[in-house]
């Protein structure tokens, strides 16, 4: 819990500074409360009147903040803090922490802290790839501090930027659960540590000809974030998804298909080394009898399609299942939504079925939110509508509990 907790944020001098009002608020909504230190180049990108007007307390920068010899003491604040969190990060920054270059308050600061320590990187992808930052965030990490990895791209919007600092409600979250006696996500020790973890997510095109198929609006976020949710918790994820844009993780093992059939043969031959799978993708459920080869031209004002049934994945995996594996399906519904999905929770032989319904508009096909819900032979439960991040959690959550 970070209700009464005294966190120190760091702001350095990156692009990326804008996004530490939305830090602020997110960690005094939790009851934070928040003292900003500043380097001189993040104070380029915000100002510290903005810092100060949020979180009520006056931004140090410098070591004196008077010329009569009042100075700001970087080991009062060492003392003072539960936590301290950089973000963003830059790689200058990390250099200088790595190496015990106390040039400026911040890093001064850091290296007098008691309390456990967070940075979330902020740089262009080269940068963070290149082998000198990486040796710097691996001596950061061998002193302790908690590294929290920058973003997919898929998290948010669908944007790709690549090197671009994690969410600010994951690195909140990220400081709750530490805090309230849990590991980060990205510790070592958590709960899906060593287990094996296939996901499906997209859609499925099913050709009518070479320039035409049937598929569906599926974005792939919802399933691109469940995969982000297990890597962060430990697992070895292994990812088949449809065409879309996002990006993953690079350690996220993906496997990029077309049609549904090219889905069911790779998750049929994956699921066999799996621990759990999650199967999120929108599948077509009918594909041409035949595709042309050559591209169907206008002829009246009719066109007839036999359609024939696709490959029953979840079917298929509930029938493979054995009794130390688990099988969570979803199901996307318009109308009689806890009936077809108690229909599916049998059928498909699954652990459980997260159902939404195209009926809660802004929830589905698309967007950053969701709502779901969670059935399973103990019963039913509720979500309130929340971002694709937060409900991959609740649907770890709840997986990771039926793998106990």
């Amino acid at each position: 819990m970070l209700k009464g907790k005294h966190i120190v944020l760091g702001i350095t001098g990156s692009i990326a500074a804008y996004k530490a009002c939305l830090i602020i608020r997110g960690l005094m909504k939790r009851g934070a409360d928040v003292q900003v230190v500043i380097t001189p180049a993040g104070k380029e990108f915000i100002t510290p009147i903005t810092l100060s007007a949020l979180t009520h307390h006056p931004v140090i920068s410098e070591f004196f903040s008077q010329r009569d010899g009042t100075w700001h003491s970087h080991v009062d604040l060492g003392l003072w803090a539960d936590a301290m969190l950089i973000a963003p990060c830059t790689a200058s920054t990390i250099g200088k922490m790595a190496n015990g270059i106390a040039d400026n308050m911040l890093v001064t600061t850091y290296l007098s802290m008691k309390a456990p320590v967070f940075i979330a990187p902020a740089m262009d992808l080269d940068m963070y790839k290149h082998p000198t930052t990486q040796r710097n965030l691996e001596t950061l990490r061998s002193f302790g501090n908690i590294i929290i990895e920058p973003a997919s791209g898929f998290l948010a919007s669908g944007l790709t930027g690549k090197g671009r600092m994690q969410e600010p409600d994951i690195i909140v979250e990220e400081l709750d659960r530490a805090l309230d006696g849990n590991e980060p996500a990205n510790a070592d020790g958590n709960d899906l540590k060593g287990k094996k973890i296939l996901i499906t997510a997209g859609p499925t095109y099913e050709k009518i000809d070479p320039v035409r198929f049937i598929g569906n609006y599926s974005s792939g976020k919802m399933g691109f974030a469940i995969a982000e949710e297990c890597r962060r918790r430990g697992a070895d994820v292994t990812l088949i998804t449809g065409p879309v844009s996002l990006k993953c993780h690079p350690a996220v093992r993906r496997i990029d298909i077309e049609s549904c059939r090219q889905m069911y043969e790779a998750a049929t031959e994956q699921f066999k080394d799996m621990d759990a799978a999650i199967l999120s993708a929108a599948v077509a459920d009918f594909r041409p009898e035949q595709a042309a080869e050559e591209k169907i031209k206008r002829e009246g004002n009719t066109l007839t399609l036999t359609l024939q049934a696709t490959n029953d994945i979840a079917a298929a995996l509930g029938k493979m299942k054995t009794p130390k594996q688990r099988l969570v399906v979803f199901a996307l519904e318009t109308n009689n939504e806890e009936e077809n999905a108690r229909k599916k929770l049998v059928k498909k032989n699954a652990d459980f079925v997260v159902l939404n319904s195209t009926r809660n508009e802004g929830t589905t096909f698309g967007s950053d939110n969701n709502q779901i819900s969670i059935i399973s032979n103990d019963g039913k439960t509720d979500y309130d509508k929340k971002s694709k991040a937060d409900v991959a959690r609740d649907i770890v959550d709840r997986l990771a509990a039926v793998m106990r």
